[in-house]
């Protein structure tokens, strides 16, 4: 051993394994330095969407309820009576865009008139501002058998009490009286539209319980049994706005169901929001 040259000391080889250890171990902590940035970044994309869901969720309640309140406000719908209103597709885009792209709206005994039943509206391109027409838009009303019987009461000389719905037809049942008789007659009345109104046409006749022709019942009751054979007109364009038109009628099993096209400038056009007239 010199003194100005001093030998140092061998280096330990536990010792080199230690700090071999440590620096390998040290390089996964810079590594995972880089975790809590990514579990932050799924933080605010888990907020952001929780965010949306919730707005969606708000923004979706609001809109229904408005709708859901004009209608009942407009048709004298009872508080306690619920009206379903289906708006289709995430709704804070469509409110973006200032238009809801499709809705659906139901109410149950809707009274229009002497005109009664359950209603369906479907409307699509709906304007969130009343200052543009809508895309498109129909209605379906199903009608029970009371509510039928109460519509046909209106028709001068129809007897709506006997009336009963079987379908294909509306029966009507009603009574030809020819000198001291009383002969029971049955009529099959098919339903359909002309012109917006509600026409009864008559299918089959029974007499007694059996079918017999027109023209056979007209040769035994002459001009009495034409009381019975013929066409009824039932006028229903003054219960509607002049904005909707009556397109179609069909028996439905035990209710009648009638298809009514929505004119879509009726949201713009004040004078097709007023009942019609019948002529």
């Amino acid at each position: 051993m010199n003194d100005q040259h001093p030998t140092q000391p061998l280096a330990d080889p536990s010792a080199r394994w230690v700090l071999s250890t440590d620096a390998a171990a040290s390089a996964p902590r810079r590594h995972s330095r880089r975790w809590p940035w990514l579990i932050a970044v799924l933080a605010v994309v888990l907020l952001a969407v929780g965010a949306w869901f919730a707005g969606e969720y708000i923004a979706r309640g609001i809109v229904e309820r408005t709708i859901r309140d004009q209608v009942a406000s407009r048709l004298d719908i009872p508080a306690d009576r619920h009206v379903d209103v289906d708006v289709r597709g995430a709704v804070i885009p469509q409110l973006i865009g200032g238009r809801l792209d499709d809705v659906t709206v139901s109410a149950a005994d809707v009274s229009l008139g002497a005109l009664t039943g359950d209603v369906e509206v479907h409307a699509a391109g709906v304007p969130i501002r009343g200052d543009a027409p809508l895309q498109s838009a129909s209605a379906t009303v199903r009608l029970d058998q009371d509510q039928v019987r109460a519509l046909l009461g209106t028709v001068d000389g129809f007897p709506a009490d006997a009336v009963t719905v079987e379908a294909p037809d509306i029966v009507m049942s009603t009574e030809l009286k020819a000198f001291s008789l009383s002969v029971p007659v049955g009529v099959s009345l098919t339903p359909s539209a002309s012109g917006g109104d509600l026409v009864l046409t008559p299918r089959t006749l029974r007499v007694s319980g059996a079918e017999v022709s027109a023209d056979v019942l007209i040769d035994q009751f002459g001009a009495l049994a034409r009381t019975v054979v013929r066409d009824w007109n039932v006028c229903v364009r003054q219960y509607l706005p002049a904005g909707l038109t009556l397109t179609a009628v069909r028996v439905d099993g035990a209710q009648v169901v009638a298809d009514i096209a929505i004119d879509p400038r009726i949201t713009v056009d004040a004078a097709l929001q007023q009942n019609g007239t019948c002529s």
